[in-house]
């Protein structure tokens, strides 16, 4: 599984551990099935998602503006005012083999989560 993630600027590395936590218990999934996690390029040096990833012990990819606006997400995104399509849904079913949304995107906070297979 593949966990997509969008933050807002400065979110800790504890809000996006708590943010993936609560997805995972929400759609009946444990943490050792999750294989990546995903966000967009402008979210790079973000030191709470890289920090989480890290503590995780899970990679984190950080997909191209290009190939996440390739995918037509099911929900609305506040990713506009970025020029993009969505951040979560499509970095997740960008990185997913079955490219199958299993979790749409909740808002936990000032992080965004969604969940592919």
């Amino acid at each position: 599984m593949i966990i997509g993630i969008g933050t807002r600027r400065g979110v800790s590395k504890e809000e996006v551990m708590e943010a993936i936590r609560q997805a995972l218990k929400e759609c009946g999934e444990i943490p050792g099935s999750v294989t990546s996690l995903a966000s967009a390029k402008l979210k790079e040096n973000e030191r709470g998602l890289l920090e989480a990833a890290k503590d995780l012990g899970l990679p984190i990819e950080f997909v191209p503006d290009e190939v996440l606006n390739s995918y037509n997400p099911p929900s609305e995104s506040q990713a506009s005012r970025f020029g993009l399509k969505g951040v979560s849904e499509p970095a997740a079913l960008a990185l997913s083999k079955e490219n199958e949304l299993i979790f749409r995107k909740r808002v936990y906070g000032r992080v965004t989560i969604a969940i592919a297979k």
